[in-house]
């Protein structure tokens, strides 16, 4: 019986991915891999560029389907649903914030913040007021209705950060967040990713090459070769 700091809120096993190239040849990106995150704690992806980190995190985030194998997430098998059902449960589920931030450009950062809240038909009010709140704590107060282009790269993935909050997932997946920023805003992003993803009591996966970043985890697992290094 698992103690409740210990309480897997996601499992995957056996997840194979493969990509055909061609009419023959088979690309086998992740080889059989089997892993369990525990609700609470923060778990960072490392491994050589190109051994399958980022195909694994969309896997478990039920971005993309894997070859063979499934993903539990929070007592769900995430592949057994169709593709609508799948979209909602991911929208309410899962938080993800990705490298190049993907900020709708003719949006405000609040805007941008609100929107998961609101293709999930929450109450418009509260999540925008909810959106405010998250701003504010990213350090954005005073910046809620500038659009993307008038926005550092900082400062936007700060907005991309405080998206992922919205509703409240139960998991949150980072794939690079601070890949594509200078060592001063990566610094300022990783403090405030801790201590939301801390004081919020958030699973957190994140995928980095960012050694620092991933030393301040829970747990560090390494990819090589497509499978858990040991």
């Amino acid at each position: 019986m698992e103690s409740a700091r210990q309480k897997s809120i996601l499992s995957a096993v056996g997840i194979q991915k493969s990509y055909v190239m061609g009419k023959a040849l088979e690309l086998k990106v992740l080889k059989g891999i089997d892993l369990k995150i525990h609700k609470g704690e923060i778990l960072a992806i490392t491994g050589p560029s190109g051994v399958g980190k980022s195909t694994l995190l969309h896997i478990l985030g039920a971005l993309d389907k894997p070859t063979s194998g499934s993903v539990w997430l929070d007592s769900t098998d995430v592949f057994s649903m169709g593709d609508i059902p799948l979209a909602g449960f991911r929208n309410r589920m899962v938080g993800f914030v990705f490298q190049f931030h993907h900020l709708l450009p003719e949006f405000t950062a609040v805007e941008n913040v609100a929107m998961p809240g609101l293709i999930s038909r929450q109450s418009t009010r509260k999540i925008y007021q909810r959106a405010r709140e998250l701003l504010e704590e990213v350090g954005l107060r005073d910046r809620l209705d500038h659009k993307p282009r008038e926005l550092s790269g900082g400062e936007q993935q700060r907005v991309a950060f405080a998206r992922s909050l919205i509703n409240d997932p139960v998991l949150v997946l980072a794939d690079e967040p601070s890949g594509n920023l200078d060592l001063e805003n990566s610094t300022t992003l990783h403090g405030l990713m801790w201590k939301l993803v801390r004081e919020k009591k958030k699973t957190f996966v994140v995928v980095t090459h960012n050694r620092s970043l991933a030393s301040q985890a829970d747990r560090i697992i390494e990819l090589y070769d497509g499978r858990v290094k040991t």
